[in-house]
């Protein structure tokens, strides 16, 4: 039974299938990986996390990371930053160089290293500061601009409603809320009451993430809220079907010929972009995901982790079966 919260939804002028995200995965979400959940079905997927500072100073890197290919069209591309102007600079590379067809600004990314430049989520205690690089973005880009948030910076410290405000003020077409604060990371439970109070704060559509793992998770958080859309993050890794779930209402179990057919897809994908050296190296994380919780994962897992080129990956791909 298809979910009925399920819908096309617009990002300022920009129309989307569907209303169901891939969150901004750092070291997970790159083109292959993208392409292999909008394959099942999610309606945008967000490029990993790009440093404006990186940019500006020719970080080959930071380009690297906004490659993608037409089967992700429409396709977002979220970048991280404190300078208003570098930003805004970004924004326009970006858009104007790679089609991108959202800009999203990192305002929640948690990790040590980025907050410590006062970038990420650091960003939710200068509201003031939000307000200008939103709005220098959103005047520079010539696409719609989003921003991606937590419940706050510091437990007991709520503030995503307020900044929500700001970004919206600022010219922001949507907000995601991810419902913890910084200093939980991903510990603890995400909290659905503040994407409601978000929402009640704002016009522009507003994007419920974390804690998404079934499509019961998905319908839960579309009847507590009333959020226009959801987003996915660590429950896609190994399980791009979950989209598929999500969208009928139904969770999908993977079979064996599942994984084999959409992990050699996306193995193929990864060596027409890097290389087989490289793309079977970085394929092997994503490998673990897919066989997790099966029979003899862990003997999967290690075959996988001494495999050094195609042929001896599908080899293992092959030995998949099904349990009895």
């Amino acid at each position: 039974m298809a979910n009925s919260y399920i819908r096309e939804i617009n990002i300022g002028s920009l129309k989307l299938k569907n209303n169901v995200f891939l969150a901004p995965l750092a070291g997970v979400a790159d083109s292959a990986f993208r392409i292999v959940c909008m394959e099942q079905g999610a309606g945008l997927c967000f490029s990993e996390m790009i440093s404006a500072k990186g940019l500006h100073y020719g970080s080959e890197g930071s380009k690297r990371l906004a490659f993608h290919l037409e089967a992700e069209d429409p396709f977002a591309v979220q970048i991280f930053g404190r300078e208003p102007d570098l930003m805004a600079d970004a924004a326009v590379f970006f858009a104007n160089e790679f089609k991108a067809d959202i800009i999203d600004i990192n305002m929640g990314c948690p990790v040590p290293k980025v907050c410590g430049n006062r970038e990420g989520s650091f960003l939710m205690t200068e509201p003031e500061l939000a307000g200008r690089i939103v709005r220098a973005v959103a005047d520079a880009a010539g696409v719609p601009v989003t921003v991606k948030m937590r419940r706050g910076y510091r437990k007991d410290n709520e503030c995503a409603p307020e900044i929500a405000k700001i970004c919206e003020q600022s010219g922001a077409a949507a907000v995601t809320v991810h419902g913890r604060f910084r200093d939980q990371m991903y510990s603890g439970q995400s909290d659905l009451g503040v994407v409601k109070r978000v929402k009640e704060a704002v016009s522009i559509p507003v994007i419920a993430s974390g804690d998404i793992a079934s499509a019961a998770d998905a319908a839960k958080a579309f009847e507590e809220t009333g959020c226009d859309g959801i987003m996915i993050g660590r429950a896609a890794l190994g399980d791009p079907w979950i989209f598929r779930s999500v969208i009928t209402g139904e969770d999908v179990v993977p079979s064996a010929e599942m994984i084999r057919t959409v992990s050699g897809r996306q193995l193929a994908l990864e060596i027409a972009e890097k290389g087989e050296v490289i793309a079977v190296r970085e394929m092997k994380k994503h490998f673990a995901w897919y066989v997790k919780g099966r029979r003899n994962a862990a003997a999967l897992r290690n075959l996988a982790f001494s495999a050094e080129s195609l042929d001896e990956f599908n080899v293992i791909l092959e030995s998949l079966r099904d349990e009895a």
